[in-house]
């Protein structure tokens, strides 16, 4: 597992940046991490890295945001998701497992959905407000 340390909402981004490099169409990356630790910031360097040249917001009230770039992004924020079978209703298995790269924020809520070859990011804020950035199944 990579671990990286960011200092800052620019930190963050690179480190976003580094990370949609070295991502595939048809990856599945859970983003994990509590309120406002920087999962939207970590996307918008993922999107920028594909080219993406429209705005990455936080999809909490659209539930899924796509963008075109390189490849598609799907950026998903499942918290108000209650069910498996509420996300399937939403239509989302399709932009899953389709030709783009899904984010996933609140992945858990859909947890024996996901396939075993997900990838994990986990972002915990640290004391002193820094972020630590852990990579599971992404090498850099």
């Amino acid at each position: 597992m990579l671990k990286f340390l960011s200092n800052s909402f620019e930190d963050t981004i690179h480190i976003g940046k580094q990370i949609g490099k070295v991502l595939r169409p048809g990856d599945i990356v859970c983003l994990e991490g509590d309120l406002g630790a920087g999962k939207t910031a970590l996307s918008k360097g993922v999107a920028i890295s594909l080219e993406i040249s429209d705005e990455v917001t936080s999809p909490t009230y659209t539930l899924i945001s796509e963008y075109q770039g390189i490849c598609p992004l799907y950026h998903m924020d499942l918290y108000r998701i209650d069910s498996i079978e509420e996300f399937e209703m939403l239509g989302a298995e399709e932009l899953l497992f389709g030709k783009g790269i899904s984010l996933i924020e609140w992945s858990e809520r859909i947890e024996d959905y996901l396939p075993e070859d997900k990838k994990i990011i986990k972002i915990t804020i640290l004391p002193d407000g820094s972020r630590q950035i852990e990579l599971k199944g992404i090498t850099l």
